[in-house]
C-alpha cells in the first residue's frame, strides 16, 4: 500500500504534467487530413490527458489513479511517436511537444516507482522481468503492457475486414468505426514495443505478437507498417526459442504481407528478411525461405522498373542470400534477369548494390552448372564501360574489377573462354591489365 505522502506525490505530478501538456497541445495548430476528417487526433490527445488534469489532491481511488497513469502514457507514446512519424495524422505534432511528453514521462514514472514499488517489482517478477537493469520509464512501460496492448489490439481489429463476411471490405471497415483509431493504436503499440529490448523483451512475446499480428491483418498501410517495425525490434530483440511457438504464423503473415504498397514495402522486405533467417538459420532448405524468396521475386519481377523497391530488397536481402547458401542455385534463372537488368539502372545506388549482392552470390554459389557466366561477364564489360558517364564511376568500377576475379577465380577455363571476346577492347585497358594474373582457383566448371 502506497503511503499518503508519495500518494500525493504521484497524484501532484501526474496532474500538473497532464495540464502542462495540454496547455501546449491548445497551442498547436492542427488540421484533420481530408482522408481523415472523420477522426480528430488532437481530440483523442486531449480526452487522454484530460483524466490526469482533472485529478486532485483529494483521495482517489487507486484503480482511477491507475487508468488515469494509463491514459497519460498513451497520450505521451502517442507524442513521442510522432517523432519519427511522416504521417498526415500525426505530422501537425510539434517537436517541442514530442520533447515535453518525452520528459513528463519520465518524471511521473520516477514518481510512480516510488510510490507503487513493491507493486511494480511483483509485477515485472510474474512476467520474468529482471528490474535491475531496467530503467524507471521502462519499468512502468512493462507494468501497463499487458493492459494497454489488449486495449490497442481490440482498437486496431475493430476497422479491420472480417475476411468470413464476404460482404466485408475497406468501405464497411472504415464505416463500422474510423480507420484513425486503428493508426493511433498502431504508433502506440509500436513505441510501447520499442521501449522494451533484450532481454526483457522476450519475456512479453505472449503479448507483443499477437497485437502486432493484428496489426499486419489490418488492410491500412499505416497500420500494418507499425506491426512490420514492431516485428523487427522484436527480431532483434529475443531469443529464436522465444519466437517458436508463433514461428510458422509470423512467417505466413510475412508471405501475405510481401505484396504492400510502396511506402511499406521496405519495412516488409526487412521484417521478413529478418525473422525467417532469425528462425530458420539452421536450415536452408526449410519451406519458408522458398515461399519468402519466391513471393519477394515475383513482385520485383512485376514491378523491375520501381527504384524504391529494388533499392530496399538490394540493401536488406544479404541475410536471406546467405541463409539459403547453394540453394540459391534453383532461384537463378529468377535472380540473374533482375541483376542484368539493375546494372544498368539509372541510379548509382542500384548499380552498387546490385554489384555487391551478384558478388555474394557468385561467392556462395561459384554459379555452378549454370548458363549466366558468359552473358555475367558480358553485363560487367558493358558496365564497365558505362560507368565512365557515372558519378560513382570509380566506386562502380572497383567492384566490376572484384567481381570479375572472383569470375576468375571460381569458373576458370569458362571465365576465360567468356572474357576472350573483351580481352582486346581497347575500352577496357585497365580492366584487363587487372585481370591478368590473376590465379585461378580450383574451377567448378
Amino acid at each position: 500500500m502506497a503511503d499518503s505522502s508519495s500518494l500525493s506525490a504521484l497524484r501532484d505530478r501526474l496532474a500538473r504534467s497532464s495540464e502542462a501538456i495540454l496547455e501546449s497541445l491548445s497551442r498547436a495548430s492542427y488540421t484533420p487530413p481530408p482522408q481523415a476528417s472523420d477522426f480528430c487526433v488532437k481530440s483523442a490527445l486531449e480526452a487522454l490527458l484530460s483524466r490526469g488534469a482533472a485529478i486532485e489532491s483529494s483521495a482517489i481511488a487507486e484503480d482511477k489513479l491507475l487508468t488515469s497513469i494509463k491514459d497519460f502514457a498513451l497520450a505521451c507514446a502517442l507524442l513521442s511517436a510522432s517523432e519519427s512519424s511522416t504521417h498526415d495524422l500525426l505530422s501537425w505534432i510539434p517537436p517541442t511537444l514530442s520533447s515535453t511528453a518525452n520528459s513528463a514521462l519520465g518524471d511521473l514514472a520516477s514518481a510512480y516507482v516510488v510510490c507503487f514499488g513493491e507493486r511494480n517489482v511483483k509485477s515485472l517478477g510474474e512476467l520474468g522481468v529482471n528490474i535491475g537493469i531496467v530503467s524507471e520509464v521502462k519499468r512502468l512501460v512493462i507494468e501497463l503492457m499487458p493492459l494497454v496492448l489488449s486495449s490497442l489490439k481490440d482498437t486496431i481489429k475493430e476497422s479491420s475486414i472480417d475476411t468470413s463476411d464476404d460482404a466485408d471490405g475497406v468501405s464497411a471497415a472504415s464505416a463500422r468505426v474510423p480507420v484513425g483509431h486503428a493508426i493511433v493504436a498502431a504508433f502506440q503499440f509500436r513505441w510501447f514495443v520499442t521501449q522494451v529490448d533484450y532481454p526483457n523483451l522476450g519475456k512479453l512475446c505472449n503479448l507483443v505478437i499477437p497485437c502486432a499480428l493484428t496489426a499486419l491483418d489490418h488492410w491500412s498501410p499505416a497500420v500494418k507498417g507499425q506491426g512490420m517495425i514492431s516485428f523487427i525490434h522484436l527480431a532483434r530483440n529475443v531469443n529464436a526459442a522465444e519466437l517458436s511457438w508463433y514461428e510458422d504464423v509470423i512467417l505466413d503473415a510475412c508471405c501475405h504481407n510481401i505484396a504492400s504498397d510502396d511506402e511499406i514495402w521496405c519495412h516488409v522486405v526487412e521484417m521478413s528478411v529478418l525473422l525467417v533467417t532469425f528462425t530458420q538459420k539452421s536450415n536452408p532448405r526449410s519451406p519458408w525461405f522458398e515461399k519468402i524468396l519466391c513471393e519477394m521475386l515475383s513482385h520485383l519481377e512485376r514491378q523491375p522498373r520501381s527504384k524504391e523497391r529494388r533499392v530496399a530488397w538490394l540493401k536488406s536481402i544479404e541475410p536471406l542470400l546467405k541463409g539459403v547458401g547453394l540453394v540459391l542455385l534453383a532461384h537463378f534463372r529468377r535472380i540473374f534477369p533482375l541483376i542484368f537488368r539493375w546494372m544498368h539502372a539509372d541510379d548509382d545506388e542500384t548499380v552498387l548494390l546490385v554489384l555487391e549482392r551478384a558478388h555474394t552470390i557468385v561467392k556462395l554459389t561459384w554459379i555452378r552448372n549454370t548458363p549466366y557466366v558468359e552473358r555475367l561477364v558480358d553485363e560487367l564489360t558493358v558496365l564497365y564501360k558505362e560507368a565512365a558517364l557515372r558519378r560513382a564511376r570509380e566506386e562502380i568500377r572497383i567492384r566490376v574489377i572484384q567481381l570479375l576475379i572472383l569470375l576468375q577465380q571460381c569458373k576458370g577455363s569458362q571465365f576465360k573462354a567468356a572474357w576472350e571476346k573483351h580481352r582486346n577492347d581497347p575500352n577496357l585497358v585497365t580492366l584487363a591489365s587487372s585481370l591478368s594474373g590473376t590465379p585461378e582457383l580450383v574451377a567448378v566448371q
